[in-house]
């Protein structure tokens, strides 16, 4: 039994007339008739009872119509939804991202999705960028919105716009009613930072930044979650160094600083696995992050 052949029937069944049905399916009534009975050969039993004036679907023929109807409606859906997936019109994509892309990239490329391509579905999960590079690379994970990430076999990296970074202080602090501040005046301060057996990279870039500008970190605190780390921070146990998208967290006793540095910023990448670079749906997100990636600051555009 074939699709076609369930088409051709359906059209007999609707039509109860094979010039007409032929001429809906733009075909001539000699082989309309001939796949019709080639139909009812495979089935071993008669679908239509034919006179020299008329034709009458049989007892048989009506319940072959319905379980007909329904599997070529559910082979069209199936054609249109493979055509979507195609185009990157439809489907699931799994994105991982780093905790500070929720407060500033993620929902802007999401919803650009959204209100474009509205079959799309997301799964979007929270890690940092160490498991980012290990799901991208098992397949667990399509794309991931990652941090100071360097060249990796097997992984495609596309740089978004740098991030600078700011200085989170209690308001009480000497510094606080500043609206920038150097490096090199934060020596001597006690910091609130990621453990960085945890967090490495951005860790990393601080401390390196901190080295450049002439003293290592003394750490006060550790926290895993900038919000736990903020709110050290307001509790006056120290200062910290955060990308400026946390600035979207506003906390009683809190003041963020710009840094003047202008090495003082932070990559953010997007990542997916060399294998995916051709997916349709890979491709219409990078689109989405083109359009949604921040413009650069106005220290970015002048440094």
């Amino acid at each position: 039994m074939e699709l076609r052949q369930l088409r051709y029937f359906i059209a007999v069944a609707e039509e109860m007339h094979f010039n007409r049905a032929a001429e809906r399916l733009h075909i001539a009534q000699p082989a309309l008739s001939q796949q019709i009975q080639r139909l009812e050969r495979n089935l071993k039993t008669q679908l239509f009872i034919r006179t020299t004036r008329s034709v009458e679907i049989t007892d048989t023929g009506r319940v072959l119509l319905e379980a007909a109807r329904r599997v070529v409606a559910e082979a069209e859906r199936a054609q249109s939804q493979v055509e979507l997936a195609t185009l990157g019109n439809t489907g699931l994509l799994r994105v991982g991202f780093v905790s500070s892309a929720a407060l500033s990239l993620l929902p802007g490329m999401v919803n650009h999705m959204h209100e474009r391509l509205p079959q799309v579905h997301f799964q979007l999960q929270e890690n940092t960028t160490e498991r980012q590079i290990q799901a991208v690379l098992d397949g667990t994970l399509d794309v991931g919105i990652v941090r100071e990430i360097e060249p990796i076999d097997g992984i495609r990296i596309t740089a978004l716009k740098p991030e600078a970074l700011v200085v989170a202080v209690p308001e009480s602090h000497a510094l606080a009613g500043r609206p920038s501040v150097s490096l090199s005046e934060l020596a001597g301060e006690e910091f609130v930072v990621f453990p960085r057996n945890q967090v490495s990279r951005l860790y990393d870039l601080i401390a390196a930044l901190c080295i450049q500008a002439g003293f290592h970190i003394k750490i006060a605190q550790e926290a895993i979650q900038f919000p736990t780390i903020l709110g050290l921070v307001a509790a006056r146990t120290g200062i910290a160094i955060v990308p400026e998208s946390l600035r979207a967290l506003q906390i009683h006793g809190l003041a963020y600083l710009e840094l003047s540095d202008a090495a003082a910023y932070s990559q953010v990448s997007l990542i997916c696995a060399e294998a995916r670079r051709d997916s349709a749906l890979v491709k219409r997100f990078l689109e989405a992050v083109d359009i949604q990636a921040p413009p650069p600051s106005s220290r970015e555009s002048t440094s």
